[in-house]
């Protein structure tokens, strides 16, 4: 909070101990919902497949590998040239891309009066040809799509909502058109990139060449499932030389992986056998990771497959006049990323904002408790600390009684603030005034600092929030609106059984959150608190 220099510096002239005592008043106090733990330094949380990606890039960099960019569409022709007779195969898990086409449209003269009656008026004839240039233009691909409209609105002088209703009303084939599809393909293999990168470097680049790339692939699958997904990224190297074998893509596993935290490999042929691949060189990668003992694979506990390598095919190299042997690793980011962390489901790995089953922890839902209503001035504030002031220090005072609390000026008026209990054969607050809202074993509670929740203070996390705390907020607020008003007002809390009776507002989510997840939200109790505010004539 601001404060005045000059003001402090005469008060400390006069009585400088009195001044540095109340260094706290100048700064000010944050408000209820502006205390930890709802105010947080949070840091972002990566997101784990992106933040396997990341990983990835820095343990290729550290092997001394470039980074390289590959197209991801691809001509259909490059797959057969790549794979042979396995193109189709290939092909028939691949998404072409496809477009609209573009139709050829007239302008007739039964048009030209349907215009004109959407527009209220008769077009002029040097109008009527320019819509006749667009459409043409547009046809032989001058004029965009996301222009047209905007085109035609300029020739005829009208808004784009009546242009969009003669598109759809006067000319009906665009209503009409139906993709057709082309011949380019998504990727569906980071190899078939590498072979259109290579076929431009090898004639002006000093070999060894060595890049890698991390980029999405797509495959059509017949459906989705735990371990298969139709969007996938794949972590991709080549390394190309006068001298190039198998033992580059053993060292090269050994040498990325292990900065993953696995610790031996195995090197298996693979039965597939890629027409891209030289014969005898296509390998499986099989590596051991203590995060995976005790889960049964096809090598024991702690192995699983990560990778496959092997040196391109001089058949497929020949096709782009490639005259260099080629070593290609492979290996797909999602796989590594469910080890990395103890994934079994690669959907909620990848989309956990589908999912059904999702958690917060005990911050989290510490963070998504505050209060309701607040004083909306500063003096207003200082009215809500004095009245959980007075609480603390004559809660316990049998009834009936009355403590002031506050009193000064409010929006130019005197205003006297008071905590009272009229009633006989009580106390000013009721027992459950000091209860303090915390999360423990994923259940929001409000309880006393008593040796009976130890536990609960211990390992839960608490919000901050006493129930008088919030109240005392609301009971402020309302002060602030009856002195704009001129009026007197009283705010009174009884039994507590429901967040907003103690002027408590609970984020949805973490309604949903605990609804869902079955647990339990009991913020009972007897508080029993009054407050008066009174306008002094």
């Amino acid at each position: 909070m601001k404060f005045d220099p000059a003001q402090i510096r005469e008060a400390a002239s006069q009585d400088f101990d009195k001044a540095w005592r109340q260094g706290g008043v100048y700064l000010g106090h944050p408000k209820i919902n502006d205390r930890y733990p709802r105010r947080s330094c949070n840091y972002g949380e990566p997101h784990p497949i992106f933040d396997t990606i990341q990983r990835l890039r820095e343990a290729y960099l550290r092997l001394g590998f470039s980074e390289a960019m590959n197209p991801v569409m691809v001509d259909a022709l490059d797959v057969y040239r790549q794979f042979g007779s396995e193109a189709l195969a290939v092909l028939d898990r691949c998404f072409y891309l496809a477009g609209l086409p573009r139709p050829d449209i007239g302008i007739s003269d039964d048009r030209i009066a349907q215009i004109n009656r959407i527009l209220n008026r008769e077009l002029s004839g040097d109008e009527v040809e320019a819509v006749r240039q667009i459409l043409h233009g547009y046809k032989k691909g001058k004029v965009e799509g996301d222009d047209l409209v905007g085109e035609i609105s300029h020739a005829v002088n009208a808004n784009d909502a009546l242009v969009s209703t003669i598109l759809e009303e006067v000319f009906p084939e665009f209503k009409g058109l139906k993709a057709e599809a082309t011949t380019r393909t998504l990727r569906s293999h980071m190899t078939s990139g590498w072979f259109l990168t290579l076929s431009n470097l090898h004639y002006r680049q000093k070999t060894p060449v060595r890049l890698f790339s991390i980029d999405r692939c797509f495959r059509r699958e017949q459906a989705e499932d735990a371990a298969r997904l139709m969007s996938y990224h794949s972590a991709s190297c080549v390394i190309m030389d006068e001298e190039v074998s198998v033992e580059d893509g053993k060292a090269m596993a050994d040498g990325l992986l292990s900065q993953f935290g696995f610790q031996k490999f195995r090197f298996q042929p693979d039965d597939k056998r890629s027409k891209y691949y030289t014969p005898g060189t296509q390998i499986e990668v099989y590596a051991f990771h203590p995060a995976l003992v005790g889960s049964a694979t096809k090598y024991g506990s702690g192995w699983v497959e990560v990778a496959t390598f092997g040196v391109y095919s001089p058949t497929a190299l020949a096709q782009y006049d490639i005259p260099y042997p080629v070593m290609n690793l492979g290996l797909g980011v999602e796989r590594i990323a469910m080890i990395l962390h103890n994934s079994k489901d690669l959907r909620a790995l990848s989309y956990p904002q589908f999912q059904a089953d999702w958690e917060l922890t005990p911050r989290e839902m510490a963070q998504m408790i505050r209060v309701d209503k607040s004083p909306s001035t500063q003096i207003g504030q200082i009215i809500s600390e004095a009245i959980v002031q007075t609480c603390i220090e004559h809660g316990d005072t049998p009834s009936p009684c009355e403590f002031p609390a506050w009193e000064g000026q409010l929006y130019g008026r005197n205003v006297k603030v008071s905590v009272v209990e009229p009633e006989e054969n009580t106390k000013l607050c009721g027992p459950a005034y000091l209860n303090e809202v915390v999360v423990y074993k994923q259940n929001v509670m409000g309880i006393p600092r008593t040796s009976r929740w130890d536990d609960a203070f211990e390992e839960g996390v608490t919000t901050g929030i006493k129930y008088i705390d919030a109240f005392a907020e609301l009971a402020a607020s309302e002060v602030e609106a009856s002195a704009l008003n001129g009026k007197d007002s009283e705010t009174r809390v009884k039994i507590v059984r429901t967040p907003g009776e103690i002027n408590l507002k609970i984020d949805p989510a973490l309604e949903r959150y605990i609804t869902s997840h079955k647990h339990k939200m009991d913020l009972r109790g007897p508080v029993f608190v009054t407050v008066r505010s009174k306008i002094v004539e």
